[in-house]
């Protein structure tokens, strides 16, 4: 069920960033960029790993068209429909 504001909740959609670890080169923008703490540095510093994906907003995938590497992805439209709960 949505909200009042129209956004859909996680608890209705399981939605968020997929890292492709191999291609991440590190460079931070994802994390520089946003604000809900998706992402953190690996523990040596090298990379960026997801760390909270319910921390995304949905519908907000601006963290992919910064990645100069395209290793952030997130599902489509059609794959959205898919996941919501009960549909």
């Amino acid at each position: 069920m949505s909200d009042p504001s129209g956004r859909v909740p996680h608890i209705d959609l399981e939605w968020g960033p997929t890292l492709d670890a191999g291609a991440c080169t590190g460079c931070g923008a994802c994390i520089e960029w946003c604000r809900h703490g998706v992402y953190r540095w690996t523990e040596d510093g090298s990379r960026v790993e997801v760390e909270v994906k319910t921390r995304c907003v949905v519908g907000c995938s601006h963290c992919a068209t910064l990645c100069p590497e395209g290793a952030l992805s997130f599902p489509t439209f059609e794959e959205i429909k898919r996941l919501r709960r009960g549909a």
